[in-house]
């Protein structure tokens, strides 16, 4: 059968390429087309648009890059139609994705399948309208999501979560000691404190710079930025120049299996932070900081923004945001988590439990199983 993907992010891409590769296993004459990155293109099929060309986020930005968006929104339901899956993937990315599923729907008889629910229990509720109209299955990889679908009448699949599936391999596949993973990147021998500051530019923009402030008052530590894919290195150059500070490209996990402790902005980079095992503050600076503490107080739906505080339903790892992401805060967490030996026992005990809500490491083959059953049904 045809598959056609639509991804527009990196934590998506990565996901969408495990995905790929067991439904491959399952469906022995599989096809693949797709708008996804370098994961995808690894994992066979045609790469018809990279997502970094389409990965804005924030108003402004949006607004800005409005014409390249609307351009690659274009091509992919023009690309669609051209060929003619026997399915489309959408995967997370929902202020594209949900558009596309519904020219393809109004247009097309061909099945619309969603593998990562939009996050719409967090705000923007009132698309649950558009994905009972457009979607015709929805697979969650966040248990919490369940009941919130069975709320609105719409029945979905738990399938695990990928993210627990990716630690598991990478764990599983590389054992690495400290001394050889700092010998062969040119590190000193101190303890690392990573830094994850977002995997888009506005992101980085927003973040950076004071989680950078912050780690310059632990000089025992060795800050070492987790560099972004899709993100050319040249963009974090203004940044560091002059810091105390290490940077390293695709080797996010490996930085996370030898941490210390993290600085996390909020998203996957918080669930792998902790599948990890790495005490963690996440942080995440917006511009208006006042305003929006506001909005996440009185129009979000969610108490968190982290996944694991969201999984477990308390703030099992502190929240720095808006506002009250400041380097005095984040430096005064940073304190308790490499000083305070039973608060990093709690969360460490708090990541247990969050990750026996998860379930087994088969994200990817559960999803696979079940998207192809469903197609030959």
């Amino acid at each position: 059968m045809k598959y056609y993907l639509v991804v527009g992010e990196a934590s998506g891409d990565l996901h969408a390429s495990k995905l790929m590769r067991s439904i491959s296993q399952v469906d022995k004459d599989a096809a693949f087309r797709f708008f996804g990155g370098d994961n995808m293109a690894a994992s066979g099929g045609e790469l018809v648009k990279h997502y970094s060309s389409l990965a804005y986020m924030g108003f402004i930005p949006v607004l800005l890059h409005s014409r390249t968006i609307l351009r690659g929104m274009d091509l992919c339901k023009k690309d669609i139609l051209s060929w003619q899956p026997d399915v489309v993937i959408l995967v997370d990315y929902p202020g594209f994705n949900l558009k596309i599923a519904k020219f393809i729907h109004a247009n097309t008889n061909i099945p619309m399948y969603y593998y990562i629910s939009p996050k719409i229990w967090a705000w923007k509720e009132y698309r649950i309208k558009n994905i009972k109209r457009d979607i015709d299955e929805l697979f969650s990889i966040l248990p919490f999501e369940v009941p919130f679908y069975n709320k609105h009448h719409y029945p979905i699949h738990y399938i695990g979560n990928p993210t627990v599936e990716e630690v598991h391999d990478f764990k599983t596949n590389h054992s690495e000691s400290f001394d050889h993973f700092v010998a062969e990147n040119k590190l000193s021998s101190l303890p690392i404190i990573a830094i994850l500051a977002g995997s888009r530019k506005q992101e980085i923009k927003d973040n950076l710079p004071d989680m950078l402030r912050a780690v310059q008052a632990f000089p025992e530590y060795q800050a070492v930025i987790a560099g972004a894919p899709g993100i050319e290195p040249d963009y974090y150059s203004h940044f560091i120049k002059g810091k105390n500070v290490e940077i390293l490209f695709g080797q996010t996990y490996r930085i996370l299996q030898q941490a210390k402790v993290a600085l996390v902005t909020s998203g996957t980079a918080t669930l792998e932070t902790a599948l990890f095992d790495v005490p963690q503050a996440v942080c995440y600076h917006t511009p208006l900081g006042k305003i929006i503490s506001f909005l996440k107080r009185h129009v979000l739906k969610v108490k968190y923004i982290s996944l694991v505080n969201l999984i477990l339903d308390r703030e099992a790892v502190r929240e720095l945001v808006a506002d009250k992401m400041t380097v005095p805060d984040m430096q005064q967490e940073l304190r308790n988590l490499t000083g305070n030996e039973s608060y990093r026992e709690s969360v460490k005990v708090d990541y247990k439990k969050m990750l026996s809500c998860l379930g087994d490491a088969n994200a990817s083959i559960n999803a696979a199983k079940l998207i192809v059953q469903l197609l030959r049904n």
